[in-house]
């Protein structure tokens, strides 16, 4: 796959209907453990280790803003981490399903699930190059999620849209520019953040280490912390020369959802946890068109917007994707 097709004029058309009837009861469909072997054959019962089934270095590093710092991406997990997520998700699944059986569910969800978004500008002063970008580039970004998670660009739809609640302008230089784990961070996160499990919290500023962005992975119960942190200026029309079409914050919004990078366990077992995202030994950059670094079938998903690619290269989720983030929103955010 190349370039995503036609993506400025699709962007500049509008946004598409997402119109799919998806069962309650239907929290696992297409759905794999990350610990259980894919359907499809990724990747043999029983195949050998070799240098190309090692895991992803877990301080892998991240997908850098330009004349950043290459940094360990902190939504890049370790081989425990990834597991003790997954048992938690087939527990939580498991138990949802049994509710379910129990109560006679057999309802159809929405067709489409509304996510609502609060957008917290983090300022040092009033002026551009100190965090006060404009309104009208935090509107594209709500049009880039959707256009994104709707199929617009080329891939699969997803059940979710996302409408801007608000825009809560803050000017504080001590969480200026926004650093990972830091008090400042946590300070700023616990005062600011709203809304339940299902409210989007974004965070933009200028960020710490060179990175694009993180996002807090789905939780059982409600964390200060939850929500997305993106560079300001890769929202579309920012400064940051490839990565400004917005797909830094759809890449986070995908974690957000409890989507894993393309390559978060290399060439081995399930990989990501999505049986239809091809096997990816280690991340990619910029648009490397052909690129295949497992044996398993099917060449790297360089396209994919959980992958490290330049915006103009990524443009799709596959199904299975869908169907996880549905999953994971059914018995984590619903």
């Amino acid at each position: 796959m190349g370039l995503r097709p036609n993506l400025l004029s699709r962007r500049s058309a509008g946004i598409a209907s997402t119109s799919f009837a998806l069962l309650l009861g239907a929290v696992t469909a297409g759905y794999v453990p990350a610990h259980a072997a894919p359907a499809d054959g990724h990747h043999a019962a029983g195949h050998a280790e070799s240098a190309e089934c090692a895991p992803v270095d877990a301080h892998a590093k991240v997908k850098a803003r330009p004349g950043g710092v290459n940094a360990h991406d902190p939504n890049h997990l370790t081989e425990a981490q990834v597991l003790a997520r997954e048992n938690e998700l087939d527990e939580l699944v498991h138990e949802r399903m049994r509710r379910a059986g129990a109560a006679g569910l057999t309802s159809a969800a929405p067709a489409s699930i509304a996510v609502p978004v609060a957008v917290h500008v983090i300022q040092e002063n009033s002026t551009r190059a100190g965090g006060n970008i404009p309104d009208s580039m935090i509107y594209s970004q709500i049009d880039v999620l959707n256009q994104s998670f709707s199929g617009e660009t080329g891939g699969a739809a997803t059940a979710f849209t996302f409408q801007l609640q608000s825009i809560n302008r803050v000017t504080n230089p001590s969480w200026y520019p926004i650093i990972k784990d830091s008090s400042a961070e946590r300070s700023m996160k616990t005062s600011l953040r709203t809304g339940g499990m299902e409210t989007l919290n974004v965070y933009l500023g200028d960020l710490s280490s060179g990175l694009l962005g993180w996002a807090t992975f789905p939780e059982r119960s409600l964390n200060d912390m939850d929500g997305v942190v993106v560079l300001s200026e890769s929202l579309p029309g920012g400064t940051a020369t490839n990565y400004n079409l917005g797909d830094t914050g759809t890449h986070e919004v995908g974690h957000w959802l409890n989507l894993y990078h393309t390559f978060q366990r290399g060439c081995r077992g399930s990989g990501d946890g999505v049986s239809d995202t091809p096997a990816e030994a280690s991340p990619a950059y910029q648009c490397p068109t052909g690129r295949d670094t497992c044996s398993a079938p099917g060449l790297d998903p360089i396209t994919n917007f959980m992958d490290y690619t330049y915006d103009s290269c990524m443009y799709e989720f596959t199904p299975g994707q869908a169907s996880r983030m549905l999953t994971a929103w059914n018995v984590y955010r619903a």
